[in-house]
């Protein structure tokens, strides 16, 4: 994993006094006293309970200059307001650090500020809409369960004011967003569906009022507070958990994109090193980049050789080896050793940031899916409104006395209620029921474009293999055989040597050899390396060290250790440099990656593998799993018109990835799905996360999906049947207001109520 930014060391402090470096967390603001002050917000690190918070706010105060300092031990950020005459953002740093922790600007503040205001207002509407209808309820249930002449008129008119008054909040602030969506819909010449619950939900309230205020008026003496105010919940409810995916995804793209260093060391004409702003660097610079820090900018290796960790931009599985004049990309970490890098690109111009760009485009190009609520609210809202003044001008004539209770159960029977749960709730559910299985959703509607996935791409590194290689087979030379005797005791002393790595190739033996039956102690294998010494390790070649009788011990690539001729793709064992033995890595598989990808071409959908190594590597492991569609050397822009020529030729498709790389073509695809251990931008840019990391619980969501397009067909044919039904009773004035309420409700109950099976 590519570690978050760097909190620059000290001589780096002063580059954070730069405008360009921390205008981007401040905004200014005026004191009391007039004068300009600044207000910066800074991500910190290393708090582990709220009593660091004090720590903290005494640091900052003591700092001359500064204003106010407040620590959010929640969200580890702090909040200064201090004078720009009196000190500078690296005063500010410093003092954080001397209390023990760590400190950098936080540039997503603003949107970060935004999310958390969208986030409150959307808790306390849904508080207010849930607390009143509970209230409402308890004060309707007396109406409900009192026999004739149990409940005296005026407590029956008694608990009606009081359910007025309760529903006032609901209708003035819970049920915001249905108004100002339906007035924002009906300025633009279309109907969405919050037109209709707007409507339905004035239409209840005015008719249950004028029943309140007036039991022997036009509207008769039925109110309809508890269904007003339960729907209304409802709906807030689904749309709050709609907010908080987004939320989540959001913060999780801020998260990733912070992953280039604070800092970049330019070299000087003279030899010297200064500490700037990555926004001041510009191509032809030459800079320094330390050991396990991520390279600044896109540019080529002048001195030293390295290994650069690639996998989350190219999709590699393995450290890429960097000698001098290989290139290098922004936000590749260097693995192997100090070096000295020429800039060639910067800012916008990254392969890191032409990837982010593509992802954004290939958002902006996939077409919305809009929900089958909203293509029919239009003629459904017409076809009611209709119907009700229909029968209006019907019972003025028949008897107008029953006129406006009639027109009023028209409407309020055909209340969109169902019709606007069907969906939401079955999604939310079948969410529920997908995050206790590990797959989490962060776009609701992506289920149903599961459903119907013909073709699934699947990137290989990190997706259907781990993040490691194994060891899949070991094999002596005569040499080997004869000074060795079997593959154990070669295995021993390849182990002994790779134990003074860290190389995921060093790892992989280690790991096999501990993994290894453990001999009988009698028989248990000796080896010359016990007790060797001067062991040296050399970037990109291997390890070596010398036994006690001076011999000279390798382990490496093939050229290094002795095998000459040999593929330099092999690792060999070799002593003084005869080879001894060569060993066979292979990608491990994620656990129940075969039979998950079984079931899925059984189940009739198309399998593809996108990846971005050797075709022999590729084609290997397509062999294993029983893939036939296999593309090698595949890059973020061949992955992206791989999945634009199948959406082309008319199949739905779906990509599961987890590298920055695979960003891009995760937003293209109709549905997408990122690991849970991949980069934090596939992650943000996935219809969904398999926190679990198991495929078998893709195909798992994918039966989920199957079954909850199912259910939301079941609630639009009941939602049908249902309004088919109350209509020509409610024309016929067979259902009087408070039966269409009590239908309105049923209806809304049955629905959710099937609706929840999709979670099981």
């Amino acid at each position: 994993m590519y570690p978050a930014r760097a909190v620059p060391t000290a001589p780096d402090l002063a580059v954070l006094d730069d405008p360009a470096e921390f205008s981007g967390c401040t905004r200014w603001v005026v004191g009391t006293e007039g004068r300009r002050l600044a207000e910066t917000v800074l991500q910190l690190s290393g708090m582990h309970c709220a009593a660091c918070t004090g720590l903290i706010e005494q640091a900052l105060h003591r700092v001359d200059g500064v204003r106010s300092a407040v620590v959010s031990a929640a969200a580890e950020r702090a909040t200064v307001c201090w004078d720009p005459e009196r000190t500078r953002p690296s005063a500010l740093i410093t003092a954080v650090q001397s209390a023990g922790y760590g400190a950098v600007p936080d540039a997503a503040a603003p949107a970060r500020a935004l999310r958390r205001l969208a986030h409150r207002q959307a808790l306390w509407r849904l508080f207010v809409a849930a607390f009143c209808a509970m209230q409402v309820m308890m004060l309707a249930t007396p109406s409900y369960v009192a026999g004739p002449g149990e409940l005296e008129p005026d407590m029956r008119q008694l608990l009606n004011w009081g359910s007025w008054l309760l529903s006032l909040p609901v209708l003035a602030f819970s049920a915001g967003p249905f108004f100002s969506g339906a007035w924002q819909a009906l300025r633009q010449r279309r109907i969405g569906m919050d037109v209709p619950v707007a409507l339905g939900v004035v239409i209840t309230f005015v008719a249950s009022t004028g029943a309140t205020f007036s039991p022997d008026g036009v509207f008769g003496h039925e109110v309809y507070f508890d269904s007003l105010t339960m729907f209304v919940s409802f709906l807030l409810a689904a749309r709050y958990l709609e907010l908080g995916a987004r939320h989540r995804a959001a913060e999780a793209l801020e998260a990733s994109l912070a992953r280039l260093p604070e800092t970049a060391w330019r070299v000087l004409p003279d030899g010297s090193t200064e500490a700037v702003s990555l926004q001041r660097l510009r191509p032809g610079d030459r800079v320094r980049v330390p050991l396990g820090q991520a390279f600044p900018a896109d540019g080529t290796l002048e001195e030293g050789h390295t290994s650069a960790d690639e996998a989350l931009l190219t999709g590699e599985s393995a450290p890429v080896d960097k000698p001098v004049g290989a290139a290098v990309v922004a936000g590749s970490t260097n693995l192997g050793a100090p070096v000295l890098v020429r800039v060639q690109r910067v800012g916008g111009d990254t392969r890191l940031e032409a990837i982010v760009a593509m992802m954004r485009s290939a958002m902006a190009q996939r077409p919305a899916a809009a929900a089958l609520a909203d293509r029919w609210a239009g003629p459904f809202l017409w076809v009611v409104l209709l119907l009700a003044a229909g029968a209006a001008a019907a019972w003025s004539v028949i008897d107008p006395a029953r006129a406006v209770w009639v027109a009023v159960s028209v409407l309020i029977v055909t209340c969109p209620c169902a019709l606007s749960l069907a969906a939401p709730a079955t999604l939310v559910a079948a969410a529920r029921g997908l995050a206790r299985r590990g797959v989490l959703l962060q776009r609701l509607d992506a289920l149903e474009r599961l459903a119907r996935v013909q073709q699934v791409f699947f990137d290989k590194t990190g997706t259907l293999t781990e993040d490691r290689l194994q060891l899949a087979g070991l094999r002596l030379t005569e040499a080997g055989r004869a000074m060795l005797g079997d593959a154990a005791t070669a295995l021993t002393a390849a182990a002994t040597l790779a134990a003074w790595s860290v190389h995921p190739l060093s790892r992989a033996v280690v790991d096999a050899q501990a993994a290894a039956p453990a001999p009988a102690p009698a028989r248990a294998p000796a080896t010359p390396l016990d007790g060797c010494g001067d062991v040296q390790e050399r970037a990109g070649q291997g390890v070596q060290a010398i036994d006690r009788q001076g011999r000279v011990w390798r382990l490496g690539v093939a050229g290094w250790a002795g095998a000459a001729g040999a593929d330099d793709a092999q690792v060999v064992l070799s002593c003084d440099g005869r080879p001894l033995a060569s060993l066979v890595f292979e990608e491990a598989l994620r656990p129940g990656v075969a039979q998950a990808l079984l079931d899925l071409q059984q189940g009739g959908v198309r399998v593809t593998l996108l990846t971005g190594d050797t075709p022999q590597r590729a084609s290997a492991l397509a062999a294993r799993l029983g893939v036939q569609d296999v593309r090698a050397r595949a890059t973020p822009e061949h992955k992206l018109a791989a999945v634009a020529q199948a959406q082309d030729e008319g199949r739905c498709v779906a990509m599961v990835g987890d590298g920055i790389n695979d960003a891009p073509v995760l937003a293209r695809a109709d549905v997408s799905l990122a690991m849970g251990q991949g980069a934090l931008v596939s992650r943000s840019q996935a219809d969904a996360v398999i926190t679990s990391n198991r495929l078998g619980d893709f195909v798992a969501a994918r039966d989920t999906a199957r079954r909850a397009v199912r259910i939301v067909r079941q609630n639009f044919v009941w939602a049908g049947s249902y309004n088919a039904v109350s209509i020509p009773l409610a024309l016929a004035g067979y259902l009087p207001p408070w039966a269409a309420g009590l239908g309105m409700a049923v209806s809304s109950l049955v629905v959710v109520t099937n609706a929840l099976r999709a979670a099981r």
